[in-house]
């Protein structure tokens, strides 16, 4: 009865995957996976891209400029390739994450026995790609803000959760266009800021004012400070003061 009971857990399961999928609008491709020594080696992105339209995706290069249909990152799912350990055999998966980072999806492990780096990566990510293909998707039209987000737990059960802010914030309108924009994800003590990888690249921590913020940038502490309508991390460096401009969306 227990097996029998796991068995219908893991089919219910798997369907809210494929539903939470179909929650988003498109998928994000990098140039370059972290097993890859340069971008679209091997053909990797280029391969990637074309699975993920015929499994009825759209799907767009990380460098590519978007539309304004697909302004809201949160809306989008972003693709990555892992390469499992194998002896004498070459094993990908892929992960769909969402714009905090958090995993959505994971394709079943794809395997190839070929000694050829780029036929058996090929191969392999081929054969990930029929699990995503199995899931039939199709853009359900649901709309996913930043501030709340659909999640599938290991549990047969599938629910909404919401994500409040640390603190409400007057920020200053981001542009949307940027390509250096940052997004806010909400922390215990504050924010960290996430790039469209999602890469975190910088920590804030709340003050006593919704304006300021101490910042936290490749080991370099200084704050993040709103002034004319814009955000600035400013910090020193051998005495002098340094002020950079950073485009934040709360």
């Amino acid at each position: 009865m227990r097996i029998k009971f796991l068995l219908v857990a893991l089919v219910i399961s798997a369907i809210g995957f494929a539903q939470s999928v179909n929650d988003y609008k498109a998928v994000i491709v990098p140039l370059k996976y972290d097993f890859l020594k340069t971008e679209n080696q091997y053909r990797m992105a280029t391969t990637s891209k074309a699975n993920l339209i015929k499994a009825g995706f759209q799907a767009f290069y990380a460098n590519e400029e978007l539309s304004p249909e697909f302004a809201d990152r949160c809306q989008l799912l972003y693709m990555d390739v892992k390469k499992d350990n194998g002896f004498l055999i070459t094993k990908l998966f892929v992960e769909f994450k969402d714009c905090y980072g958090k995993v959505i999806y994971t394709s079943e492990i794809g395997k190839s026995k070929e000694k050829d780096y780029e036929a058996a990566y090929r191969e392999s990510l081929n054969l990930a790609f029929m699990s995503i293909n199995d899931l039939h998707y199709k853009y359900s039209g649901k709309t996913i803000s930043a501030n709340t987000r659909a999640v599938v737990t290991a549990s047969p059960v599938t629910v909404a959760a919401t994500v409040t802010p640390a603190t409400s914030v007057a920020a200053p309108v981001a542009d949307v266009s940027d390509p250096n924009l940052l997004y806010a994800q909400p922390t215990e003590n504050g924010y960290q800021l996430i790039d469209k990888t999602p890469k975190v690249v910088m920590k804030l921590l709340k003050t006593s004012r919704p304006d300021s913020f101490i910042a936290i940038k490749d080991g370099i502490q200084g704050s993040l400070n709103a002034k004319d309508n814009q955000w600035f991390f400013e910090y020193y460096q051998n005495d002098k003061l340094i002020s950079e401009k950073v485009s934040v969306k709360f």
